[in-house]
């Protein structure tokens, strides 16, 4: 749950989970700048295809319904980013379903678009049996003005369990509240790497440049999954002034940060990265793939829409079809 939950927020988020680089093999070798960047093309204003879109509309539609717990989940997450209350009905039914990933999806999407009309079933899940649950179900309600149980906050970021501290990291820094600070701040020295990289972040998204400083570090981690994940990161304030953090990335010698790297730099304006998504699009490593389908959203360049549709019909992975289909629906909101 936590490497799902850290990537969720950073990513999309659609989770990395199996799709990571492989920090057991490549763990304290600090990453390397090698490469030689592929160089982008030329950009080409190519009308939008209604074909294209309603393909990827359908695609969500598919996952959202999905007899996969996982896909569904997913569909959740990345959802409210993309349709806001439309996707009202869907939360709402996510909120009862029998999976708590898709429960805490749902949870976390109510708060995320302040569903009010959704209080009163985010209120049947106080007590949920599960525990990831129930910190998303504490954001929600303090999203929609209902403080009664935010205090438990402070209980769930000392939690045993290092994923519900990273949970927890992860909704204090979308609380927008600078109280949200002070929980924060220990948090950093946690145990556990993740979490410590999930405080960090929510720190940068307060505003907090301690959070920030944090991630500059991680950047040249020897844990290739955790460079990745400080790339987007870096980026979660859309500050353009940060490319020069993140630029480097591109000529790494692991692919999974090279187009890590092409995503946080496509959130910060920069299409710069677009050659290396391209040259992920077309590998044959189903991770790579993944990330090039993130990639080539954030970048937002509509020629994109051609290695989109492609992936969009990715044979070998339900969440690579479901990233083109995000990317694709939002070139058509950009």
């Amino acid at each position: 749950m936590l490497k799902r939950t850290l990537l969720m927020s950073l990513c999309l988020s659609l989770p990395l989970t199996g799709l990571a680089a492989d920090s057991s093999k490549n763990a304290g070798k600090v990453p390397v700048d090698t490469r030689p960047t592929p160089p982008s093309p030329p950009a080409r204003n190519i009308p939008l295809d209604p074909k294209l879109r309603a393909a990827a509309q359908a695609e969500f539609d598919a996952a959202l319904i999905s007899g996969d717990r996982i896909v569904r989940g997913h569909a959740l997450e990345a959802g409210p980013r993309l349709f806001g209350d439309k996707l009202k009905g869907e939360i709402i039914k996510g909120l009862a379903d029998s999976e708590p990933n898709v429960r805490f999806a749902a949870a976390m999407g109510v708060g995320d678009i302040k569903l009010a009309s959704a209080k009163d079933d985010v209120l049947k899940l106080i007590d949920d049996n599960d525990p990831h649950v129930r910190v998303a179900v504490r954001y929600a309600l303090h999203r929609l003005g209902d403080y009664r149980f935010s205090h438990d906050l402070e209980r769930t970021a000392a939690d045993p369990d290092p994923g519900v501290r990273g949970d927890t990291a992860l909704v204090l820094g979308k609380l927008e509240s600078s109280s949200a600070v002070r929980l924060l701040l220990p948090m950093q020295r946690d145990a556990e790497a993740a979490v410590r990289l999930q405080a960090a972040e929510a720190l940068w998204r307060l505003g907090d440049e301690r959070g920030f400083t944090t991630l500059v570090a991680a950047s040249v981690s020897g844990y290739p999954d955790e460079v990745m994940i400080a790339y987007v990161a870096i980026a979660a304030t859309k500050d353009q002034k940060l490319q020069g953090h993140i630029v480097a990335g591109l000529s790494n010698e692991y692919p999974e940060i090279a187009l890590s790297a092409a995503r946080a730099l496509g959130e910060l304006g920069s299409d710069i990265g677009y050659g290396v998504a391209l040259k992920g699009a077309a590998s044959k490593d189903v991770r790579q793939r993944f990330l090039a389908a993130m990639a080539l959203g954030s970048i937002g360049r509509t020629d994109g829409q051609e290695p989109l549709e492609i992936l969009l019909h990715d044979k070998d992975s339900p969440d690579i079809r479901l990233a083109a289909a995000y990317s694709i629906l939002q070139l058509s909101i950009k």
